[in-house]
This record gives structure tokens, C-alpha cells and sequence, in this order.
């Protein structure tokens, strides 16, 4: 009997540093933009792109703590074993990973309803119908080997920065005045402002969302502990200049109230800046959200995998299909949780509750590095190492940010 060959299957380290960070744009770069863009210019007027470039570094303290722990932790449901690492509570390491878990799940059906939006200009069916679609087929793809859904996702994540360029070019070739009327960036000191700006900047903390999932995916990157922290960062910067540069052409060329009243605001911005059909853009649109569901998917299905491979839930979620590589239970698992969510609430809702939950899972992430640098002063990482008052800056940011939030809910 050959010994090798009734051994379980494992994950296999497949993807090179390309590959993760398509990964990471696919996942970040989609409904945060492509959906969320008509809300955040409501809520931030022509001060959104200040937003954006607020939530970035944000992110970009949580991203230095992410590239350390996934140097150090190069495993699937990253966060969870963070969070084991350093306090030894396998009960905290699992709140965390099923933390993780609900941000994938309830930002996945926040893409699904935006996606099938999109979709409607195209199919006329019943937007409930084309959810149920959407989820369904892209959870299959996301069953697929990994190294075969990523590429996919890839292609399509090149296809949705294309439209985002595709914009870019035009706003700059056109005749709008977007380098003149710059200086209105800059918000006064007012506190109605501020307080539109701190929930602008929540908004686009989903945006940003996705370059930690890296982390998750971290037992079938090779070389992780150099790959990881260069593809977080490339998809930060990538995704930051996107961003930032699109919002401000789309404040120009449009306005204010008219992205804010838009179910499909890039077409429309496409549309006044080209003269074109809307039609192009509303597919690149398609292409981007579906996109978003597929990387999300994957990213629960793994740390479901990891918490069930760790012994923290069912042995089955744990279980690798032998042909696709793949945990195919963890991914119907997340597939079906995603579509209960995108049937049941709106996507504006989604949006937040999963900015928030994210705020909660980094700060707690920002505080695991700290404890574990104060204790093991003495690691070296092969990739990446971050000084020690930088997970402690990312701490408190995510802290205060999130009793900003409170204390605008509240206000209101």
C-alpha cells in the first residue's frame, strides 16, 4: 500500500507574489468603489478623497502589523492564531477567527446586492433572483483549486482596474477642471463637516478592506514570509492612488448629489465624461463585484478551514477535496452564509457593520504584535519586521475611529 497516496490532502503552496496580489486587489478593489462611491460622496462631498487618504494610512499601520504576524504565523486563519500566539486563549483566537469569518461573509453579500444591481441592466430579472444567482455561481468557482479560482479573479481584477484607468484617462483628457479645483479638497474646521468625514472615512475603511486576507491564504503562498508583506503593501498603494484619484474625478466631473442619488455612479461618470453608453462601464462593474465575491468566499472558507484544522470547529470544515485541493464543505458553508445575508439586509448596512467589525479584528491584531514583539524581542523576520510603536499607533487609531463612530451615531 502506498503510504504517501492515502495520506489526507493538504493545501499546496502555489502562489507567487503576482498571484497574491491580485489576490489582494481583487478582494479590496470592487464594491468599495464601484458601489459605495454615490455614498461616500454624499456623506464627504468634494472632502471624500481626504477620506480615503485618511483611511489608508489607517490601513497602512494595520498592514506593517499584518506583514510581521504573517512573516512570523504563515498559516491559514491568520488572525485566530495571532490572537492564540499571544494571549494563549484558544477561546479569544476563535471570537477572532469567526470575527474574520462574519467581515468576509457580510461584505461578500454587500458585494452580491451591488453586483446584482450592476446586473440588472443587462438581465431583467428580479433582483432577489439574480442575487441567489450570483452567490451560487461565484461560491462554485470559489470550490475550484485554489490556484485556478485566483486566476480567474485575477484576470478579473485586471478587467475592474482597467474600467477604474479607463476613467482616470478620460477624466484627465476631458474638460472638466481636475488639478484646478484641487484646493476644495481640503475641508474647513466645522463640526458637521467633521463629523460627515469621520463617517466618509468609515465608509472607506470597506474599501480599503482585503490586503489582510492575504493572511489567509498564507499556507498556499510560497515563500510567505517575503511574499506576503510585499503583496499587502503593493495592493495598499495600488488600490490608495486608485482610489483617491477616481473619487476626486468623479466629484468633478459629476457632483455631489447626483453620485449620491446613483445606483450605478461610475457608469453615469463614465457616461458624462465620454458620452458613451453606460453600458461599458456597468459591465466592468459586473466583472469587479462578482470578482469581490469570489476572493471574499475564499477567504472565509479558509479560516473556517484553519479554525476546524486547529481543532477549534468541526473536523469536517477541515477536510481538503482531493482533486480541487480545496475545502469544499468550508466554502458551501460560507457560500450559504453569504447568500442568507445579501437575501436579508442592504448593502449600505453591510458596508458598515463590516468596517466596524474590521476596525475591531485590527485593533485586536495591532495588540497580539505587541504583546508578542515585548515578548520575543529577539525574532527576525526572513520578510518584514515593524518597530514596535507601529502596531501600537494602529491600535489606537482603530480604537478611536470606531468611538468617533459611536459618538456620530449617536450625535444623530
Amino acid at each position: 500500500m502506498n503510504v504517501l497516496s492515502d495520506a489526507p490532502p493538504t493545501l499546496t503552496r502555489s502562489l507567487t507574489l503576482v498571484h497574491a496580489t491580485l489576490y489582494g486587489l481583487g478582494v479590496t478593489v470592487g464594491a468599495g468603489i464601484y458601489v459605495l462611491i454615490g455614498a461616500a460622496a454624499a456623506r464627504g462631498g468634494m472632502h471624500a478623497p481626504i477620506a480615503f487618504i485618511i483611511a489608508a494610512g489607517l490601513m497602512a499601520l494595520s498592514a506593517a502589523s499584518f506583514a510581521e504576524l504573517g512573516a512570523r504565523f504563515p498559516v491559514a486563519a491568520g488572525e485566530a492564531a495571532y490572537a492564540r500566539a499571544a494571549f494563549g486563549s484558544d477561546r479569544l483566537a476563535v471570537a477572532v477567527g469567526l470575527l474574520v469569518v462574519g467581515i468576509a461573509v457580510v461584505s461578500s453579500a454587500a458585494i452580491s446586492i451591488g453586483s446584482a444591481g450592476y446586473l440588472s441592466v443587462f438581465v431583467p430579472l428580479p433582483l432577489p433572483v439574480l442575487v441567489i444567482a450570483v452567490v451560487l455561481a461565484m461560491g462554485a468557482i470559489a470550490g475550484c483549486g485554489v490556484k485556478q479560482s485566483i486566476t480567474f479573479a485575477g484576470i478579473m481584477t485586471l478587467i475592474e482596474i482597467g474600467g477604474l484607468l479607463l476613467l482616470i484617462i478620460a477624466g484627465f483628457a476631458s474638460d472638466a477642471p481636475i488639478l484646478t479645483r484641487l484646493p476644495e479638497i481640503v475641508p474647513p474646521v466645522d463640526s458637521t463637516i467633521v463629523a460627515g468625514l469621520v463617517g466618509t472615512v468609515l465608509l472607506a475603511v470597506f474599501a480599503f478592506i482585503g490586503f489582510e486576507g492575504l493572511a489567509n491564504i498564507a499556507e498556499e503562498v510560497r515563500e510567505p514570509e517575503r511574499t506576503l508583506p510585499r503583496a499587502m503593501f503593493l495592493t495598499l498603494l495600488i488600490t490608495t492612488l486608485l482610489y483617491v484619484t477616481v473619487v476626486w474625478i468623479a466629484l468633478v466631473s459629476v457632483g455631489r448629489a447626483e453620485l449620491a442619488q446613483s445606483s450605478a455612479p461610475l457608469a453615469l461618470v463614465f457616461e458624462r465624461l465620454t458620452g458613451a453608453s453606460p453600458r461599458t462601464m456597468s459591465f466592468i462593474a459586473v466583472v469587479a463585484t462578482l470578482n469581490g465575491i469570489i476572493v471574499q468566499i475564499i477567504m472565509a472558507s479558509r479560516v473556517l478551514y484553519g479554525l476546524a484544522h486547529q481543532g477549534e470547529l468541526p473536523a469536517a470544515l477541515a477536510q481538503v477535496n482531493r482533486r480541487t485541493r480545496t475545502p469544499l464543505l468550508a466554502t458551501a458553508a460560507a457560500t450559504a452564509l453569504v447568500l442568507v445575508l445579501a437575501l436579508a439586509l442592504p448593502l449600505h448596512n453591510l458596508a458598515e457593520v463590516t468596517a466596524r467589525l474590521t476596525l475591531i479584528v485590527f485593533a485586536i491584531v495591532n495588540i497580539s504584535l505587541i504583546v508578542i514583539k515585548r515578548r520575543d524581542v529577539s525574532f527576525r523576520s526572513a520578510g518584514y519586521a515593524t518597530p514596535l510603536w507601529v502596531p501600537w499607533a494602529g491600535a489606537v487609531t482603530c480604537i478611536l475611529l470606531l468611538s468617533l463612530d459611536i459618538w456620530n451615531v449617536l450625535r444623530s
